[in-house]
């Protein structure tokens, strides 16, 4: 049976502090060679992911924005995804989020009243400043096209503010460093989920997936696939489940995944 995984990347693949996927690099190759795909599922945005492959030299599908669309390139493997809407001339897709005009009128709507702080309001150095990322790399976590990160100054009122988001159709999530305001209707495990699909209509077999995560917003993609690994945070600490068949990491961050894809590759 094939093997398909699913990665967070900040905490996971990429450690929380320094974004170092130094650790990642020698099970990345070996996922490569074997010809398993690794679908990178976080809440970065398609330019962050763009560049990311590009550094790391490869081109495989992708799911952005916490669940908000799955992005597949032309060519992918040989086999024909045309069934999927055409993005551009680089990618079909699959959106399964709202389109950033509403998240954003949601924002503005409340922002005031509940002392929201989004990536729309904030410079590129503000950002930088909360995400220690450089300064060309801040600017493409900005470049939304499905959901809004923010942080909350009373953190108590996130139940109340999720109940303004649901009457709007959106909901909230939180991720290692920022809350995000989300479609409803969108999480990572709907995207794995309808990934598997895809790619098991387009191959004609099933695949067995396994899905790494750190966050609470990886918890849906975790309860969604056969083998769930959940890896250490940068608290030491794990992201809260009743799954008793998951597997989880000694270590943290990209010392974590490697770790972990070792011992998938060595006994699944």
């Amino acid at each position: 049976m094939k093997k398909i995984i699913f990665t967070d990347l900040d905490g996971t693949f990429l450690n929380h502090h320094d974004y170092s996927y130094k650790e990642s690099l020698s099970s990345l190759s070996r996922l490569v060679k074997s010809d398993i795909p690794i679908i990178f599922t976080t809440s970065k945005t398609r330019s962050e992911v763009e560049e990311l492959h590009k550094r790391l030299g490869i081109n495989e599908p992708f799911i952005v924005e916490n669940g908000a669309s799955i992005f597949i390139p032309k060519g992918y493997k040989n086999k024909d995804f045309s069934f999927l809407e055409s993005f551009d001339e680089k990618y079909y897709y699959c959106r399964i989020g709202e389109d950033y005009t509403l998240i954003l009128e949601f924002y503005n709507k409340y922002k005031n009243e509940f002392t929201l702080s989004g990536f729309s309001s904030m410079s590129t150095e503000e950002i930088q400043g909360l995400t220690s990322l450089s300064y060309e790399k801040a600017k493409l976590a900005s470049k939304r096209d499905f959901t809004e990160p923010f942080i909350l100054k009373d953190e108590n009122q996130i139940e109340a503010l999720k109940q303004k988001a649901l009457a709007y159709g959106l909901t909230l999530t939180k991720g290692g460093r920022f809350y995000h305001i989300i479609g409803a209707k969108q999480d990572k495990g709907k995207a794995v989920k309808k990934a598997i699909e895809i790619f098991e209509k387009l191959f004609n077999e099933k695949f067995f997936s396994i899905a790494l995560g750190d966050g609470e917003n990886d918890l849906p993609m975790l309860e969604i696939v056969d083998l769930p690994i959940a890896i250490k945070n940068h608290k030491g600490l794990f992201v809260e489940t009743n799954n008793k068949e998951i597997l989880k990491s000694t270590h943290q961050g990209a010392k974590g995944f490697k770790e972990m894809i070792t011992k998938c590759l060595e006994n699944y």
